[in-house]
């Protein structure tokens, strides 16, 4: 796990500008705070900050290979789990090995295969290649988008990076935001290839992006195809039970300490549970993390998303499985620290506004780096199964857009109140959510002779897994790098996509409840409270002092009537929101304030040119 950096100019003398590279491979220190290194030439400056986690010493980026008719360079993030099986191909084929890390094995991978390497890879990663054979950059990024990866084309190239900031640092690219870009932040519907910067894309889950002097070329190397599912039911748990067991243990190996996030929930217990028991076959004890706050248990009210706390569940996976377990607990304090929220803004480069589901997740992961450098994560799992709850609500399920945003909760309402009335009107987000929706729905295909709810149920997991699923990853990936924590995620993996992805929504859901298929699968590893648990999504705290604290803070904000702030929010739905009850303030409220926050402290951070007319 790293970042990575660069910059190609086919027009210009890049060993005179190593400062400009140096300066973009910077901005990566938090996901590489373990070494750093670049590689320039006169067309292209690559720049690497490294995360130790294989073959401490031996790993160094970027990394080279002569060949007869020129150099071939890499700079990668991420993880190759079958490069141990890869290598030994590889050997077989010729391949001498100066290192023990995937990162040789990926290289050579590309000398043996070319572009085709991806073929062979099963992980998570984002990494360019310079092949001076033919003054070509190959950009690359894994199935699912589990690693960021940005592009920045430039006059005469391109410019690239993990994050969107190692590429703003870099002169050419300019700063600005336009409605384009705003109608995304606003929609949340995932467009594919969106960046919230102007002229600036992502390098979308599965694709090859390829740099010569006649442009950029992108291919699709992997999607979601649709395919007959002929296992019965037996076959298909035990297929399931399978692929979990080797997933997880593929993704603990590391030469650094490994952990598990754990929540209570199904899927975090599920790995959790396989993960112990893979551990303890070699004499080891697993160390397991929550996340919680002060007085939840005890005060604990349910609402319209979790009927229980998450403690109960959590005591009972650690005493199963006998994990040393720790809680990190967090107040309101904790979770409206300035600093904090600057920090996460810092790690994510736009104004995401999830306020204390963001705050609290960055919080975990600095607690648990200061004792893991991996951590094993449930995230994905109700993308893959069917586990959220609109999955299972007809009018959700039944409704002409992203089921997401048509499932209606006290969260999800007046979802554009905060912004200005001009700029609601110019943003015209419910047409930008409409063609989105349209586009894509088109792109799902389906088998010949599926029923009517089999077709539907297909492209509603569609949607979750090339839309709703990447807003998710993209979240972790920068909130855990951002202070230097790896976090897999097993259901991520693309043999157990493909495979669940294609059983019929009657099999998902063999048991008349929300992901049959893993719940069935993993039991062995279960409590029996935690099988039987309905789901829960993240925790949030219940603490009136949250949102009493933000208020105060949007007050301060409310102080500076000529801020640029207010050329987004309403002013006078902020003062009307600083002034309500905390004690009784509405979910959707309070996120608001939790985005008007945001908003003021990113334009302070930043200082970004808004085109918003």
């Amino acid at each position: 796990m790293c970042g990575i950096a660069g910059w190609v100019s086919y027009d210009a003398d890049l060993t005179r500008r190593p400062d400009v590279v140096d300066a973009m491979t910077a901005t990566m220190s938090c996901r590489g705070p373990d070494d750093e290194g670049t590689w320039v030439r006169q067309h292209v400056a690559l720049g690497h900050r490294r995360l130790a986690i294989i073959d401490l010493p031996g790993g160094r980026q970027p990394m080279s290979v002569h060949t007869p008719n020129g150099d071939v360079a890499m700079v990668y993030s991420g993880e190759a789990y079958n490069f141990t099986e890869l290598k030994e191909e590889l050997t077989k084929l010729g391949h001498k090995w100066e290192t023990d890390s995937d990162t040789e094995v990926v290289l050579h991978g590309y000398l043996q295969w070319g572009d085709e390497v991806v073929d062979h890879l099963n992980g998570m990663y984002a990494f360019a290649i310079w092949d001076e054979r033919d003054d070509r950059l190959v950009m690359i990024r894994d199935r699912m988008g589990i690693k960021p990866f940005y592009y920045y084309p430039t006059r005469d190239g391109v410019l690239f990076g993990s994050e969107p900031k190692a590429i703003l640092a870099n002169p050419l690219a300019k700063k600005v935001v336009d409605l384009d870009g705003f109608r995304e932040l606003a929609g949340f519907t995932k467009r594919p290839g969106w960046s919230l910067w102007k002229d600036m894309e992502e390098v979308q889950p599965g694709t090859i992006v390829s740099v010569t002097r006649d442009g950029i070329k992108t291919r699709t190397y992997w999607k979601l195809d649709a395919k007959k599912h002929t296992d019965d039911q037996e076959t298909t748990v035990a297929r399931v039970r399978e692929l979990m067991t080797d997933i997880v243990n593929r993704q603990l190996v590391a030469d650094v300490p490994r952990c598990v996030l754990l929540s209570g929930g199904l899927d975090s217990s599920a790995v959790t549970g396989l993960a112990a028991a893979r551990l303890a076959e070699q004499g080891e004890q697993l160390r397991t993390f929550s996340v919680d706050f002060f007085g939840q248990e005890e005060n604990f009210k349910p609402d319209e998303m979790r009927d229980t706390a998450d403690s109960p569940f959590v005591r009972d996976v650690a005493q199963l499985v006998n994990s040393a377990h720790e809680d990190v607990m967090l107040n309101p304090g904790d979770l409206t620290d300035p600093e904090v929220r600057r920090a996460v803004l810092r790690a994510r480069d736009i104004p995401a506004g999830l306020g204390d589901m963001d705050t609290s997740l960055y919080l975990l992961f600095k607690a648990i780096r200061g004792q893991s450098t991996v951590a094993l994560s449930g995230e994905s799992a109700d993308e893959v199964f069917g586990g959220y709850r609109w999955f299972h609500d007809e009018k959700a399920v039944n409704a002409d857009t992203f089921p997401w945003l048509a499932f209606r909760t006290s969260m999800m309402d007046e979802r554009s109140s905060l912004y200005t009335p001009e700029l609601v009107k110019k943003l015209d987000v419910e047409s930008y959510v409409a063609d989105q929706y349209s586009s894509a729905v088109s792109a799902v295909e389906h088998l010949d002779g599926e029923s009517a709810l089999e077709a539907r149920m297909r492209t509603i997991c569609n949607l979750h897994l090339t839309r709703f699923v990447r807003m998710l990853l993209d979240r972790k990936d920068r909130a855990s790098m951002a202070v230097g924590l790896e976090v897999r995620v097993p259901f991520c993996d693309h043999r157990l996509v493909e495979y669940v992805y294609n059983t019929p929504w009657s099999l998902k859901t063999f048991d008349g409840r929300e992901k049959s298929l893993l719940r069935h699968a993993t039991k062995h590893v279960l409590p029996e409270s935690v099988a039987q648990r309905v789901k829960s999504p993240y925790p949030s705290t219940q603490d009136p002092g949250y949102a009493a604290a933000l208020q105060q803070q949007v007050k301060e904000v409310l102080a500076d009537p000529g801020h640029p702030v207010f050329g987004l929010v309403d002013r006078a739905w902020a003062h009307r929101a600083s002034e309500v009850d905390s004690a009784t303030m509405d979910p959707a409220m309070r996120i608001g304030l939790d985005r008007v926050l945001d908003f003021y402290h990113w334009i302070e951070m930043y200082s970004p040119t808004l085109e918003l007319s």
